[in-house]
């Protein structure tokens, strides 16, 4: 294996805790950033470090944001009343993608998987549950990923946030099972959301 000078190295081991970026994508990214300019290398500097410093998540759906609340959650023209329960906040750009649902989110960041040790209390549950015993919200659309994660996820808030009125509901399998939301297509989308049923 070649080795390289100290700080080359010390990127390449950076570059490799990104997701999905292995020992030679790590490299070549690596080298990538050497050949650029001053001014290119700055910029992704100091892009990551504005990334880090200026957001957060809201106070409300826990959203990552750069104001609080988030967008969503401060929109006049959006549902309140109705909120849609999503994994990560990636998640929410599929189903913006739509151009169907009007109402607000609440972004869990993450699923019940007892196997990696994460249990409800590792998910942002407490906030959804404040909303929904306020009598802030008629439905609850449950948009987990198709998987036994999101699948458990989904039975455990059932259970957990069901209330006389309050509609709770899951999102059609329109997205093939073992799929993750943020890669379907605009009408795999619509039609999970226009086929979702009560929990």
């Amino acid at each position: 294996m070649s080795k390289f000078a100290e700080p080359m190295t010390r990127l390449i081991d950076e570059l490799k805790k990104l997701p999905g970026i292995g020992s030679k994508t790590a490299q070549r990214l690596a080298f990538h950033i050497l050949r650029s300019t001053d001014d290119d290398a700055e910029a992704l500097a100091a892009a990551v470090r504005d990334v880090k410093a200026s957001l957060r998540l809201c106070s409300i759906c826990n959203n990552i944001t750069d104001v609080d609340p988030c967008v969503y959650c401060s929109s006049p023209t959006r549902n309140q009343r109705l909120v849609c329960v999503v994994e990560e906040p990636t998640n929410i750009a599929a189903i913006e993608r739509t151009k169907h649902f009007n109402g607000s989110y609440h972004v869990l960041h993450g699923s019940i998987s007892p196997l990696h040790g994460v249990g409800p209390e590792q998910l942002r549950i407490a906030n959804l549950m404040r909303r929904v015993e306020g009598g802030e919200v008629d439905e609850v659309i449950i948009a987990t990923n198709p998987t036994v994660e999101g699948e458990a996820t989904a039975v455990y808030l059932s259970e957990h946030i069901r209330r006389p009125g309050l509609k709770v509901t899951r999102i059609a399998m329109g997205i093939p099972v073992g799929s993750d939301i943020e890669y379907a297509d605009e009408i795999t989308m619509l039609k999970a959301m226009e086929g979702r049923r009560e929990l």
